[in-house]
């Protein structure tokens, strides 16, 4: 079976944290002392922060550092993009070729599961809490409004009625060192009206801070960024040999896989524990054999993910589809007075403690 690869839509407004969602499940008689339930097989997400710079050139650029001692202002409106963090999240989701059911001896006393909503295995007889978990949430940052280089409410009549950008640029200049002095003064308490209070001083400065950076940013111009994610989910079946994620331009960001408007980022994906393929008659033989709690026991891979050469991502991960299925024995769960309590890991079918 190939891999399988997507891109999923751009996650604008996920929320700050989450939790799965488990139920519990009791094993009673009109059940049959028996629930249901899916052994999972791993999902890769690769999680991909992109960051939208938009830049905006101030009138006034070709005086900045005449006036103001900038050397390197924003000369021309301009939109870019970079690519940020990049994480990988190893998330299960139900094999419909690995669905058991576990039974329990009708006299055991009130047998219970913790099921994931779309039915993997939890818990049996213990209670199950779900980690809170902030993988695949977007920090909610970066966004920013449209980008405004002129605020025309600090302008004085003095630069409005300048006839040519030079003198324009002039007085701004001068305007911003006014500013500067009168700061300067007010700290020192050289000014002639002082505020009445600290809180007083503080507003005048924010609001004299702020008349500054108005006026700079004619000459400087303003750059702002944007922060939004991609997904793209991986479900390996083998190793993986550069297979391309997506594409990425500077000007456009993300691309598809097949746009050649950007350089491909690729994965790799090497086995480092896998268990030995079994021919068809073996692998049915050995299902058969399978008793009472099915669970996983995975393999694992080293991912790395490159671009131009340079690695993004590079960690080891667990893959349920390169391990095997080992059974409990059912007599585990019939003592009456002390049930065993097993705790999975839902994301990839494993055992992660067993009480008795």
């Amino acid at each position: 079976m190939k891999n399988l690869i997507i891109l999923m839509s751009l996650l604008l407004s996920l929320p700050v944290m989450s939790q799965t969602r488990v139920t519990k499940r009791i094993a009673t008689k009109s059940t049959g002392y028996g629930i249901t339930y899916s052994l999972p097989k791993t999902s890769l997400i690769v999680n991909v922060e992109v960051i939208k710079n938009t830049c905006k050139a101030g009138p006034y650029y070709r005086y900045a550092e005449k006036y103001l001692g900038v050397k390197n202002p924003v000369e021309e409106d301009q939109v870019y993009y970079q690519l940020g963090k990049i994480d990988l999240i190893n998330k299960g989701i139900p094999n419909p070729e690995h669905t058991y059911t576990v039974e329990f001896k009708s006299g055991t006393v009130a047998p219970y599961v913790y099921l994931t909503e779309d039915g993997m295995l939890c818990a049996i007889n213990a209670e199950y809490t779900p980690p809170v978990s902030s993988e695949l949430e977007e920090a909610q940052k970066g966004k920013t409004g449209p980008v405004k280089v002129t605020d025309v409410s600090v302008f004085s009549e003095e630069l409005l009625m300048a006839g040519s950008t030079a003198k324009q640029a002039e007085v701004a200049a001068k305007q911003i060192y006014r500013i500067r002095e009168s700061r300067m003064n007010i700290l020192t308490g050289d000014a002639d009206n002082l505020p009445p209070d600290g809180q007083a001083m503080m507003l005048v400065i924010n609001q004299l801070e702020e008349q500054e950076k108005a006026l700079t940013n004619l000459f400087t111009g303003v750059c702002a960024k944007e922060t939004d994610y991609y997904d793209v989910t991986v479900i390996p079946h083998d190793n993986l040999d550069k297979e391309v994620l997506f594409r990425f331009s500077d000007k456009l960001g993300i691309v598809s896989a097949d746009d050649l408007g950007g350089t491909p980022v690729y994965m790799n994906l090497k086995a480092t524990e896998k268990a030995p393929a079994l021919e068809p008659k073996e692998a049915e033989k050995k299902e058969k054999l399978l008793k009472g709690v099915v669970y996983n026991i995975p393999g694992k891979a080293i991912v790395d993910i490159t671009r131009n050469k340079n690695t993004l991502f590079k960690g080891e991960v667990q893959i349920a589809q390169f391990g095997s299925r080992e059974g409990l024995a059912p007599v585990m769960f019939e003592d009456k007075k002390a049930p065993v309590k097993v705790l999975f890991y839902p994301e990839t079918g494993a055992i992660k403690q067993i009480i008795q």
